[in-house]
């Protein structure tokens, strides 16, 4: 059921030139189900040839044609949903379900830059004298290098994919080595649609190998991120000292506000859903909760029953509703907030331990009243783990907002517009939503603010920092 995973150079899959691979297991079980190849310097070098040969067919392609490989890639994605879900849900530990919405979701997100890609207009700008034209024109920035992270195998990939090829770029993605095989399937589609040879381009290998030696390179004019501050400040330094552009989509620790005038029982259901979904591993799951003190133990109360209620196993068997954390280190991070939290004085309502001695499970966790000296109110829990504490005053919710450097999401909740209107604006984030769970639509932004990175891979701004201007003035003759 689970493929041999290769490389993609040059519109063929390849072993690496050594012939080297690396291991694939299943999270849910904990076995070796697959290998991916590691690509070595050899199969980079290859790779940036191709890149360079694939940018200069395919920014001669015009918008509309790109536009109709696009859409047949995003079809061929959705007939083949169900055999990439399964591969998804065996990598990564996600249920099916949720493997399925990922899968169709990304060829929404194809379907969303094809159409932009059609639009990216330049503008005529008036002269100051007659005679004479002014144009600013949109033109490909060039072969672009993504590094993408193995929570969303799919969603995380299919941004920086169909913006680059949607521009008239070329790419190299380096995904995951953990979850290779359903990226992989993602730009099949592509190369089944009839992207030219060149155009897309995937390496696996040692993450630190790979981006020091394609940022650099000269052939590579762009960088896109996704994945820890640490790590993205560390690429986007690099980036920044060879002169190359770059997108960085970093970590968060989203906080979430509940104010005592909001709809509780909404509010708990959503949450719950939105912080158990992978498993609690989404950059902008809901992670530190603030709840106004007049409904603070009602909605303690409900959302830890909304968390009891989730039935956790192999993410293949029918009736589960959260699956198996990715890896082993999620797990072991699991135990240290969970213990950090206890020992700063926390409270554990539900959960708090590992299921299981195979695969890597961990009960869905709530903790209430956990001071800010706690590793969870200060690091990214990026699992199953929900951390509720009481606040007074709206100046209290907005303070412990901003305290931290992150600022990707937060979530709110009142019935009050004025209330809305205020926390809106007091919250430093990239990203807010309302009463409602309304992140990471391909026609929205995504994207965060401070230690949580800068540029956004959603909505209508998500294809600028693919193109560069170039300004065109001509006086007749």
């Amino acid at each position: 059921m689970y493929p041999k995973v290769q490389l993609l150079i040059d519109g063929q899959w390849c072993d690496s030139a050594s012939g080297d691979t690396l291991p694939v297991a299943n999270p849910a079980t904990g076995e070796t189900i697959g290998t991916v190849a590691r690509a070595g310097k050899a199969d980079l070098d290859r790779a940036l040839e191709a890149a360079s040969k694939g940018f200069q067919a395919w920014r001669k392609v015009g918008a509309f044609d790109r536009y109709k490989v696009m859409r047949k890639a995003a079809d061929l994605l959705r007939s083949r949903a169900d055999a990439v879900a399964q591969m998804l849900t065996m990598e990564q530990g996600k249920v099916l379900a949720e493997a399925k919405m990922e899968v169709l979701a990304g060829a929404d997100v194809i379907d969303w830059f094809a159409e932009e890609g059609r639009r990216a207009y330049g503008r005529i700008i008036p002269p100051r004298a007659p005679g004479i034209y002014q144009l600013a024109i949109k033109e490909p920035v060039g072969p672009v290098a993504a590094f993408t992270p193995w929570n969303f195998p799919i969603n995380q990939v299919v941004r920086k994919l169909s913006a680059a090829v949607t521009t008239g770029c070329s790419i190299i993605v380096k995904a995951p080595e953990e979850t290779p095989a359903s990226p992989a399937e993602l730009l099949r589609a592509f190369v089944d649609a009839g992207v030219p040879a060149g155009v897309v381009n995937l390496v696996y290998g040692v993450p630190a190998e790979i981006s020091e030696y394609l940022i650099p390179h000269p052939v590579i004019r762009k960088i896109t991120f996704t994945g820890s501050t640490v790590i993205g400040k560390q690429l986007a330094a690099l980036a920044g000292k060879y002169m190359k552009r770059s997108t960085m989509e970093l970590g968060g620790h989203a906080p979430v506000i509940v104010f005592e005038d909001a709809d509780v029982d909404a509010a708990a259901k959503m949450l719950a859903f939105g912080k158990f979904r992978n498993a609690g591993q989404v950059c902008v799951s809901p992670t530190r909760f603030l709840v106004q003190e007049k409904v603070y133990d009602s909605f303690v109360d409900k959302f830890t029953e909304h968390a009891r209620a989730l039935k956790v196993g192999n993410g293949l068997e029918q009736g589960m509703t959260m699956g198996a954390l990715a890896n082993p280190r999620r797990t072991t991070a699991m135990d240290a907030h969970v213990e950090s939290a206890q020992k700063s004085g926390g409270k554990v309502k539900t959960g708090g331990h590992r299921i299981g001695a195979k695969g890597n499970f961990f009960e869905p966790t709530v903790v209430t009243e956990v001071p800010n000296s706690a590793k969870p109110m200060n690091e990214e829990p990026f699992g199953p783990l929900a951390v509720i504490n009481p606040f007074k005053s709206f100046d209290d919710a907005v303070r412990e907002s901003n305290r931290l450097p992150f600022g990707l999401a937060s979530y709110a909740f009142t019935r009050s517009a004025k209330t809305a209107a205020a926390i809106a604006s007091e919250v430093e984030v990239g990203m807010m939503t309302i009463n409602h769970l309304g992140l990471a639509l391909p026609e929205v932004p995504f994207g965060g603010v401070k230690d949580s990175g800068y540029g956004t891979e959603g909505g209508a701004d998500a294809i600028e920092p693919y193109l560069n201007t170039k300004f065109v003035t001509q006086a007749g003759v």
